[in-house]
C-alpha cells in the first residue's frame, strides 16, 4: 500500500512537476499545481469550493480558497511549458498528426470559445496548444495561422505529418499558409463548395464528383482542381447519418487524396478529448471563471491532469486489464475514464495496486 498524501517522503508528483518546470515556476507554484490537479482528479469537478476541500493540506478550506484565487488571478503561468510539459510525455515526437478543433460552452451571458490544437495518440487527442476566442462562433483564419506558427515556433514545422480539422477551417488565405509550409492537411469541406474544373475549365459543386457513390463507399477524384484559389485533391464517401438518411462527407487534402478518409477519421479523437475535459470527466463547464486570462490558467491544469489520467488509464489497459468491449464494438468505459477512476481512488484511499507509482506518470524519464 503507497500512502499518496503529498506530504509524504513516498510523493514523488512535487518533484517530477519540478523536473519539468525547472527555472520556470519556484516551488510553492509547484506544490499548488500539485495540489490543483490532484484534488481535481479525487473529485472530478473545477468548482473552487469544492477543490479548496480536497486540498491535501492542513490549512483549513478558506485559506487553500484563497491559494487558488491568487493563483489564478496574479500568477503568469505560460502555456510554453505546459505545452512542453505535455509534448515531452509522447512517445513519439515526430510525423504527428495534429487535430484542430473548437469547442464552446455558455456561462450566463458569457461565450466560452476555446480554439484547440490537439495531437493524435492512439485513442484520443492529447491536448497541447489552445487560444481563448474572445466571442461566438468560428474562429478566424488569422488566429488558426498563429496558433500554427506558435506550434512550429516550439516543436518545429518537421514534427508534423498532417493536419485533420473539420469543416469550419477553411478559407484562402488558410489553405494558402498550409500549402506554403508544406504541411499536408485533410480537412472536411461543406457539401455546398464550388471547386474550379481545370477539365471543364468552369466552377462546379463539388458534390457533384461523388453523386455515383452508394452508402459504404469511397471514392478519390484523381484529377487537381481549385479550392479557394489553392490547387488541391478531393475525395468522398457515403454513409448513414444522425438522421438515419444518407450524407457526403468530403475531404480536401494537400496531397495523396486516397488516405483523405484513414487520416481523418482520427479526427473524432479530438471529441473524446472534449468529453473527458466536460460531461465524462472534469467537468468544466461547472465553472464560474469568465476572465479569459484565469480561464487560460485553469484550462491549463485540466490539461495536464487529463494527460495523466490518459497515461495512467493506457497502462492499466495494455498492462493490467484490457477495457472491455460491448457488443457495438466501443469500449465499455474510455481509456481516460479507466484512468481518473482509478487515480481518483489512489488519492482517496491512499492505496495503488498497480507495480508503478501514479505519480511517475507526467515524469518524461
Amino acid at each position: 500500500m503507497m500512502n499518496t498524501s503529498l506530504s509524504s517522503k513516498d510523493t514523488s508528483l512535487i518533484s517530477v512537476l519540478q523536473e519539468h518546470f525547472r527555472g520556470e515556476l519556484n516551488l510553492a507554484r509547484v506544490k499548488l499545481i500539485a495540489l490543483f490537479i490532484t484534488a481535481l482528479c479525487k473529485i472530478k469537478t473545477i468548482n473552487y469550493d469544492r477543490l479548496a476541500s480536497a486540498f491535501d493540506t492542513k490549512v483549513d478550506k478558506s485559506s487553500s480558497y484563497r491559494r487558488i484565487q491568487r493563483f489564478m488571478k496574479g500568477f503568469k503561468f505560460p502555456m510554453r511549458i505546459v505545452s512542453s510539459l505535455i509534448f515531452s510525455l509522447l512517445p513519439c515526437r515526430d510525423d504527428l498528426v495534429l487535430v484542430l478543433d473548437r469547442t464552446n460552452w455558455k456561462f450566463g451571458r458569457k461565450n466560452i470559445n476555446i480554439l484547440m490544437l490537439g495531437i493524435s495518440y492512439k485513442n484520443v487527442a492529447f491536448p497541447l496548444m489552445f487560444k481563448m476566442l474572445d466571442k461566438r462562433g468560428n474562429s478566424d483564419m488569422q488566429e488558426r495561422i498563429d496558433l500554427i506558427k506558435q506550434y512550429g515556433e516550439w516543436f518545429g514545422m518537421h514534427t508534423i505529418d498532417c493536419l485533420l480539422a473539420d469543416r469550419e477551417f477553411v478559407g484562402d488565405k488558410w489553405l494558402q499558409f498550409l500549402n506554403d509550409y508544406g504541411i499536408r492537411y485533410f480537412i472536411r469541406i461543406r457539401n455546398n463548395f464550388k471547386v474550379f474544373s481545370y477539365q471543364k475549365q468552369e466552377f462546379i459543386n463539388a458534390c457533384w464528383l461523388f453523386n455515383h457513390l452508394k452508402v459504404g463507399e469511397f471514392y478519390h477524384y484523381p484529377r487537381i482542381v481549385e479550392l479557394h484559389g489553392q490547387r488541391c485533391y478531393l475525395s468522398g464517401s457515403k454513409a448513414i447519418g444522425k438522421d438515419g438518411k444518407p450524407e457526403l462527407l468530403m475531404i480536401v487534402s494537400f496531397n495523396k487524396p486516397e488516405q483523405g478518409m484513414i487520416y481523418y477519421k482520427q479526427r473524432w479523437q479530438i471529441e473524446t478529448l472534449f468529453r473527458g475535459l466536460k460531461s465524462s470527466g472534469f467537468n468544466i463547464e461547472d465553472t464560474h471563471v469568465a476572465d479569459l486570462e484565469r480561464l487560460e490558467k485553469l484550462f491549463s491544469l485540466v490539461m495536464i491532469a487529463f494527460v495523466w489520467c490518459y497515461k495512467i488509464g493506457d497502462y492499466i489497459d495494455e498492462n493490467v486489464k484490457k477495457i472491455d468491449i460491448k457488443k457495438h464494438g466501443r469500449r465499455a468505459v474510455s481509456v481516460f475514464k479507466c484512468g481518473l477512476d482509478y487515480l481518483s481512488k489512489v488519492l482517496l484511499t491512499g492505496y495503488n495496486s498497480l507495480d508503478y507509482s501514479v505519480f511517475n506518470f507526467l515524469s518524461c524519464t
